[in-house]
């Protein structure tokens, strides 16, 4: 039986394409899929992250969308992608000693230059559990446009590498502010930055509905994180200072 990859558009025979290596099997993108990846992809690295990185900032919405679809052979697996950047970023982060509170010792029960010190050593995973709360808003917002939570969350994997490489990429402006009073503008400048991409991608991404429906259903979205977000903050500060 002939088979057209979905990645290439190739007609073959067989288990995998003759073009570009792709299987033809293309399962669904499920928890069953986002399993398989934590068990696999991060432990056997291939050579897409060139690839995947300039994509998401080429053409960020239209790649990740046919990676959900099947487009997938020449992509870092989503999770692995995130991860190493994280880690990437946090090491840098912890090794130069980037402090982004002006506080010294203790304020209101918190030391804020241990919890600097925690935040770099745990970058990577406070990255990754950020993503379930992004993909809450999205699905709330964006439900009606035919993905499953699941794939949602494969999006905002991806949207984190690609905020993650940004703050990368502007690392040696973040370490020119280091220790000075400037680092708060420059922070928040970076999360106007991200808030963009984030938005950008989303009208890329979501392209049957109008882009002005896309924007205000992905402002909403970020809406939603943040208040869950610092509901969470709030709680998790509370029992700080409790304990």
């Amino acid at each position: 039986m002939e088979i057209t990859c979905k990645n290439c558009q190739q007609v073959y025979r067989g288990h995998y394409c003759n073009n570009c290596g792709q299987s033809a099997e293309t399962h669904k993108i499920n928890a069953h899929f986002l399993w398989h990846d934590i068990q696999h992809g991060l432990l056997h690295f291939d050579k897409g992250i060139l690839y995947s990185l300039k994509q998401l900032f080429s053409r960020p919405g239209h790649s990740i969308r046919e990676f959900i679809e099947g487009k997938r052979a020449r992509h870092f697996k989503p999770l692995s992608l995130v991860a190493v950047l994280a880690t990437l970023y946090g090491l840098m982060y912890h090794y130069f000693h980037i402090n982004l509170y002006p506080y010294s010792g203790d304020v209101e029960g918190i030391n804020y230059s241990e919890f600097n010190e925690w935040t770099s050593t745990h970058f990577s995973w406070i990255t990754i559990a950020t993503i379930p709360i992004y993909s809450i808003g999205t699905y709330i917002c964006f439900k009606k446009q035919g993905y499953n939570f699941v794939e949602f969350f494969v999006l905002n994997t991806f949207k984190a590498s690609q905020r993650l490489f940004a703050h990368i990429i502007t690392f040696p402006f973040l370490l020119y502010f280091n220790g000075t009073p400037k680092i708060t503008l420059f922070v928040k400048i970076l999360y106007i930055i991200d808030v963009l991409l984030i938005f950008w991608t989303n009208i890329q991404f979501f392209n049957k509905i109008s882009k002005l429906k896309a924007l205000l259903l992905s402002i909403l979205s970020h809406l939603i994180f943040l208040t869950i977000f610092y509901l969470i903050v709030i709680v998790v500060v509370l029992m700080i200072t409790k304990f």
